[in-house]
Formats: C-alpha cells, structure tokens, sequence
C-alpha cells in the first residue's frame, strides 16, 4: 500500500506591503497647509502659486493612493510539492492565473545589487523565467529564497 502525503514541502502567500506611507504625505500636506495658510493671506502674490502646489500635492497623494491599492490587490501563492510546483496569481485588475511546473526542470536564479543584496528571485523552466514576489522587500525576498530553495532542492531530491 502507498501512502500519499497532502501536506506541500513549501508554502507560502506573497503579498505587497500595505503600510500607510501615504497618511504622512497627507498628514505632511496638513501641517503645511496649516503652517503655510498664513503667510498666502497675508501676501497675495504668493496665492496662486501657493494653490497650484497644495493642488498638485494633493493630486499626487491621491494618485499615489490608488495605485498602492491596486498594488495591495496583487497575490502570489507558491505551493511545492514533492511532484509539482504551483504558482496562482491574482493580478491587480483581479484576473486570476494557475501555472504548474515540475520541480526537476526548474532552476532557482537569485539576482544581487553591488552589495550582494537579494534583489530578484527568478525561477527558470526552459526559456521561460518567472519573478517571485517582485513587491517585496530585498530582506524578505532574501528570507523566501532561502526556504523555497531548500524546499526545491528536497523535492527534487524525492524526484
């Protein structure tokens, strides 16, 4: 009798991170609205450009916010099993991908900066590469290569 094993050798959930960066924009443009009120009442000239800039901070915020919504809406899910790789992806727009691999024709690529710092992980299968958690940290990416690659290798050990 074989026994077939359910639990995956590797998974893991990427997500963009979603901290508020951009509350202190708006809490930066606030403070100098506050600040800065004053001195555009007092001196006119000074009105119409003071405007056009608060304007334009505000737009680039908003701007900024929305992107960094979609962006949080982007998911990467990577399952290894002793046989099979998964990767699922929902994409920002909320289209939703599936691709399989098998875990002996794949090969683990880390790309560094000038300080040997993690700045890619790309899986390679043929011609074809695939980035994995493109949004994350370089610490974190460097965190995920470390477990994914010990992961790969032992299912391509149990292959």
């Amino acid at each position: 009798m074989q026994a077939t094993t359910t639990t995956p050798l590797f998974a893991a959930t990427l997500r963009p991170d979603r901290s508020l960066r951009a509350t202190g924009g708006w809490i930066g443009l606030v403070l100098a609205a506050i600040i800065g009120t004053p001195v555009l009442v007092a001196i006119p000239e000074f009105l119409l450009p003071g405007l056009v800039a608060y304007g334009l901070a505000g737009g680039g915020l908003t701007a900024f916010g929305i992107r960094q919504a979609r962006r949080g809406r982007m998911v990467q899910r990577v399952t290894l099993w002793q046989d099979q790789l998964e990767i699922a992806v929902t994409a920002p727009d909320g289209s939703r991908s599936l691709r399989r691999f098998e875990p002996k024709f794949l090969r683990l690529r880390l790309e560094r900066d000038a300080y040997e710092r993690t700045v890619g992980v790309v899986l390679r299968h043929g011609e074809e590469e695939i980035e994995l958690g493109p949004f994350l940290s370089s610490d974190e990416k460097a965190s995920f290569a470390r477990a994914f690659g010990a992961a790969l290798r032992q299912a391509r050990k149990a292959a």
